[in-house]
């Protein structure tokens, strides 16, 4: 009989974590894929993020004044 009130201690508090948790603020998804690489080991893909968020920088830059300047690096 001992272990009952144990184990409702222990929905207790999982039940309070889970509403703390709920009010937390949610991470940014930089600080979700820092997350993810860290572990689940996956520390390949960060160079080609890094390819992808340099050539969308590029793409965007086309339409302002340093499109021109741009085009000269293809």
């Amino acid at each position: 009989m001992t272990s009952q009130p144990e184990s409702q201690s222990g929905e207790s508090d999982s039940g309070e974590s889970f509403a703390s948790q709920s009010q937390a603020r949610p991470p940014s998804v930089v600080a979700e894929f820092v997350d993810f690489l860290i572990h689940n080991k996956k520390w390949w893909l960060t160079p080609i993020v890094i390819v992808l968020l340099i050539l969308s920088f590029f793409v965007l830059m086309t339409n302002t004044a340093l499109g021109p300047f741009i085009y000269v690096l293809f």
